[in-house]
């Protein structure tokens, strides 16, 4: 079981956005959080990147992603809750003698600081695949292709959980089986993209998926 982790097991991405937003302020520039939802699942050089590209802004990366991680990991505090059906679900997995993975584009610094706010201990995955792992970004198929290869299966073993379009694409090009959850996209849109199945959250996750 690999799971996504912005709009899976948490939603971060109102956050995140909100972070970037106030980094794209501290820079002088006004935007608007609906800006970056079509770069969601894409890693944040690409969240960032794209809203600065449409609006004629020359980031200075790294630098300006570090400051909306900063940002970021302030606004959490205190405020970021699992999404339902996280623990219950990641339970079940494991009664099943399951391997578990996170395999999320975003960097290392947001995936830890998200993981310890969600009072998940990186040992509750036996692997765990971040943005600066990888080089080509979802909808490429790399890093669940990675993540597959550190739990020691092959892809198509493996069942991806995933709420964005560009993270279902990638899923299902590595050869594995997809769950869309619809906190970002419209379960049609991810159906579309190739989900085999959908829910609202891991909470309404059919039994199906542990079945297959």
């Amino acid at each position: 079981m690999i799971f996504d982790m912005d709009g899976v097991l948490v939603e971060s991405e109102p956050f995140i956005a909100e972070a970037a937003v106030a980094m794209f302020a501290e820079k002088g520039v006004t935007v608007g959080p609906e800006e970056f939802r079509p770069f969601i699942g894409m890693g944040e050089d690409r969240f960032l990147g794209g809203v600065a590209e449409a609006r004629g802004v020359v980031l200075d990366m790294p630098r300006d992603k570090l400051r909306t991680y900063e940002i970021y990991l302030d606004l959490i505090r205190g405020r970021l809750e699992p999404l339902p059906g996280v623990a219950t679900f990641i339970g079940r997995c494991r009664g099943l003698g399951l391997k578990l993975a996170v395999a999320s584009s975003a960097d290392r610094m947001k995936v830890w600081g998200n993981l310890d706010a969600l009072k998940l201990p990186p040992e509750t995955f036996d692997a765990i695949v971040v943005g600066e792992d990888i080089v080509r970004k979802k909808p490429a198929p790399d890093i669940f292709e990675l993540a597959a290869r550190r739990l020691e299966l092959e892809p198509s073993a493996c069942l991806v959980v995933e709420d964005a379009v560009s993270g279902v694409q990638a899923a299902r090009a590595a050869g594995c089986r997809c769950l869309g959850l619809t906190t970002s996209f419209a379960s049609g849109r991810l159906i579309e993209s190739g989900a085999n199945w959908t829910a609202e959250t891991l909470a309404e996750a059919p039994a199906d998926v542990l079945r297959w």
